[in-house]
């Protein structure tokens, strides 16, 4: 790619903003040294590494290489035997560090949110060389200091240092007390490593020693005494020895690192990409940038772009493609209205894309590979090579020309301008006619009226335009594309002012076709307009319309929810109470099996135990499918009346209305001895052939003697006692009655539920004194049509009610 597209295209502040991104010496320097690629594989690979990046900090935050530094010419030395120094050693534990430090950011579980990426490699080929930076962290404290065990030897020299300050500062206190009265100053002090009291120059003969320094008034005078001259001396040994033993340590220090210096190198590397790597990632996202699609056919469509360089407030996007059904786009329009901006905007794309660089435009635009971009853009007028405007322009494009080909991409701004008109149009058009039989993907901008025609008379070239608002006298910065622009020179002037007069002179020396060619523009404009507005109608009524529907959806879904949640808790109560009636019979029967173990009935209690848990599975079993039933008949309400037989589906029971629905669709059906609450929409009807017999309807299994005793065959008589008997309840309360009132009351009830075919019913009496209950059970053993009758069980209310059984 020329180095010169790259600062016309204004490529080079792109680069510069990517650098501001990243967070270490190389990733910047990796970021200022970036250019596009003409490898399919390799921008499509860089795409990817950047979009990852995208991700991975949307989801995780960022990650900063700060801590990464050069070691390339630290690993020189190492080979060839030199040893590091301090800072050096520090260098490498920093990269150790931050490749520790990206490790634990690049690690992430199969199974969380974060998938595989094209990341993965270059964080797990990372090395933190755990040892050798638990090594260097341990004996290299700082710049300026290395830990006391750091060696043996070390230590022990440090150690005697110590000693000996001990007994320096000892001695010295003792003779600052002694020599007070001489002192300038009561402190202790140092002078080229040596420690001296700051004595007054005229007691110089009361401080015997060696005067190493004087004041800049030479009133005091740095003296170190007689007895501490040896302790000095012996301190500077000790000190020529620490600095021999820090020599040794760094010498190991260096011999450790050496048997991992690739390794080193190669996180450096690694680290530096990544960094490069997130900056692009950084950058996309300050821009709000998506990943562009890219092909081999030198197709270009640029939806909603935003050149990157503009302010984002302000920016308007534009939709621009070039390619497919032209290979060559002529902008027209006046200045100021965004045809330059235009220009560099698809120039700029391209560069960016072939970068790995994101571009400010909706998800789904798409670029093309290009081996060479060129642009003659902006006044390039040279004083120093005496170049006229139009010179310099067309010395430029005399280069395009000999070097473009047809996987060239070619913008041109106010091609032909700087010359006379006519001969301006003419060469123009040639360049361009040129161009685009050689099959390049070319677009320019012009004010030439030539251009124009030109573009509508020649298969595989279009017109655009940029929208200009001639009443606010305000570009829109919108491309039109296969609409010529209209120049509007007439129309500006008359709004900024020109005489009418002049304007009229200046409409007579057009010619009389060009100025019906404008015309033709303008109603195109026009026309343009008015289906804008109605498609921008259009689109608010679909989007009113899809808003509806998803809310209806929405709600739709909600009420299926809701549905579920209710069935999914009435099932999880029901086997609940499954359970719970499973449980009970097994405690029940295993009780009696230990009573009964010596009466030899076990295995007769052990049959009914199985039967028993058999017909509770096969409960189960109906509650189970409950959720599988297929749908079911629905009964109208206005058509349901008392007495009614009915199916409850979600039981699988057979009953009849007990009250008719209310207003949300709720009755009571009675189910044998079970009167429960249900919906309608639980119900199904329930045919003549179900065994159920209506009004006037005699069965034919039923003996003369039953028929009889329900009136059937007498007159209708029966019939009107069976449908009013279809309504009797399943039990009958007695409770708070004497027993002069509740036999009688008992006897009614009894007749009625023997004439409804109920075969088993319930008398609830209460407790109490028991009085009522013997009442009752006295009254049951004289009334023949019934079978047997005994206490309830628990569930059943107990001893307070009996539980009636008819003969058939």
């Amino acid at each position: 790619m020329n180095a010169k597209v790259l600062r016309t295209l204004e490529f080079l502040k792109i680069r510069d903003r990517l650098t501001g991104f990243a967070t270490c010496d190389l990733g910047r320097s990796l970021c200022r040294n970036l250019v596009p690629s003409i490898d399919p594989d390799t921008i499509r690979a860089d795409q990817t590494h950047t979009s990852d990046a995208v991700d991975r900090i949307r989801m995780k935050g960022g990650l900063n290489f700060s801590g990464t530094r050069d070691l390339r010419g630290s690993m020189k030395r190492l080979d060839i035997g030199g040893a590091l120094g301090i800072p050096e050693i520090l260098a490498v534990g920093s990269v150790l560090n931050v490749a520790k430090r990206a490790i634990a950011y690049g690690y992430h579980e199969p199974s969380e949110e974060i998938p595989d990426d094209s990341l993965d490699d270059l964080f797990r080929r990372l090395d933190p060389c755990t040892s050798l930076a638990a090594e260097i962290s341990r004996c290299i404290l700082s710049e300026d200091e290395v830990a006391d065990d750091a060696s043996p030897g070390l230590a022990k020299v440090r150690r005697e240092m110590r000693q000996i300050e001990g007994k320096v500062h000892s001695q010295l206190n003792q003779i600052l007390n002694a020599s007070r009265a001489y002192l300038q100053d009561g402190i202790i002090t140092t002078r080229d490593g040596r420690y001296c009291l700051p004595v007054r120059a005229e007691y110089k003969a009361q401080v015997p020693g060696m005067v190493h320094d004087q004041s800049s008034t030479g009133s005091t005078l740095f003296i170190e005494p007689m007895a501490v001259i040896k302790l000095n001396n012996e301190l500077r040994e000790l000190e020529g020895q620490e600095k021999r033993e820090i020599e040794f340590v760094l010498a190991a220090i260096s011999g450790d690192i050496v048997p991992y210096s690739d390794t080193i190198l190669e996180d450096q590397n690694i680290l530096a990409e990544l960094d490069f790597i997130f900056a692009k990632a950084e950058l996309s996202r300050s821009y709000k940038g998506t990943e562009p699609k890219f092909n081999t056919d030198h197709y270009i469509s640029i939806k909603d772009g935003r050149h990157p360089l503009l302010d984002p407030e302000k920016v308007v996007p534009t939709t621009i493609w070039l390619g497919k059904d032209f290979n060559l786009l002529i902008v027209t329009g006046p200045n100021t209205g965004g045809k330059t901006v235009s220009l560099k905007t698809v120039g700029l794309f391209t560069l960016m894309g072939q970068a790995g660089l994101h571009i400010p435009a909706f998800e789904g635009s798409e670029l093309s590979v290009f081996t060479e971009v060129f642009a003659d853009i902006g006044d390039e007028q040279s004083i120093e090579q005496n170049l006229s405007t139009f010179s310099s322009h067309m010395k430029t494009i005399v280069e395009i020309l000999a070097k473009a080909d047809p996987n060239s991409l070619c913008l041109f701004d106010e091609l032909g301008a700087g010359t006379d008109p006519t001969e301006g149009a003419a060469l123009a058009m040639s360049i361009l006619n040129f161009l685009h039989n050689m099959q390049c993907r070319t677009m320019a901008t012009t004010h030439y009226s030539e251009l124009k025609v030109y573009a509508l008379q020649t298969e595989g070239v279009e017109n655009a335009s940029c929208e200009f608002n001639v009443e606010t006298l305000q570009p829109t910065y919108r491309l039109l594309i296969g609409i010529p622009g209209k120049s509007n020179a007439f129309a500006i002037s008359q709004k900024l002012g020109l005489p009418d007069y002049i304007i009229d002179d200046a409409k007579k020396r057009i010619r009389e076709e060009d100025e019906s060619f404008e015309d033709v523009i303008a109603q195109l404009e026009h026309n343009r307009i008015i289906i804008e507005n109605e498609k921008a109608e259009i689109q608010s009524y679909k989007a009113q319309i899809e808003a509806m529907k998803q809310e209806l959806e929405s709600r739709r879904q909600k009420f299926d929810e809701q549905r579920e949640k209710i069935l999914s808790r009435a099932e999880n109560e029901a086997q609940r109470i499954l359970q719970d009636a499973k449980d009970t019979a097994d405690s029940s029967i295993r009780s009696i099996n230990r009573l009964a173990k010596e009466s030899g009935v076990n295995k007769q209690l052990e049959a009914e135990r199985a039967k028993l848990r058999g017909k509770l599975d096969d409960v189960g079993k109906k509650i189970e499918k409950k959720k599988k039933a297929i749908p079911h008949k629905t009964v109208e309400a206005q058509s349901l009346r008392l007495g009614d037989t009915v199916k409850v589906v979600s039981m699988n029971l057979t009953g009849t209305v007990d009250t008719l629905p209310d207003a949300k669709g709720n009755l009571f059906v009675q189910m044998g001895i079970l009167r429960s609450s249900v919906n309608i929409r639980d119900l199904e009807p329930v045919s003549s052939g179900s065994g159920i017999s209506a009004p006037g309807y005699i069965p034919s299994n039923l003996s003369r003697k039953q028929q009889k005793r329900q009136g059937i065959g007498t007159g209708g008589k029966g019939s009107i006692g069976m449908s009013k008997s279809l309504s009797v309840s399943s039990e009958v309360k007695l409770i708070g009655m004497t027993t002069d009132e509740a036999v009688p009351a008992m006897e009614k009830y009894l007749d009625d539920a023997y004439i409804a075919h109920l075969k088993t019913v319930r008398v609830i009496h209460g407790r109490g004194t028991g009085a009522l209950r013997q009442a009752i059970h006295a009254r049951l053993r004289r009334i023949s049509y019934v079978k047997e009758f005994r206490d309830g069980n628990y569930n059943e209310g107990g001893n307070g009610a009996t539980i009636v059984t008819f003969k058939d």
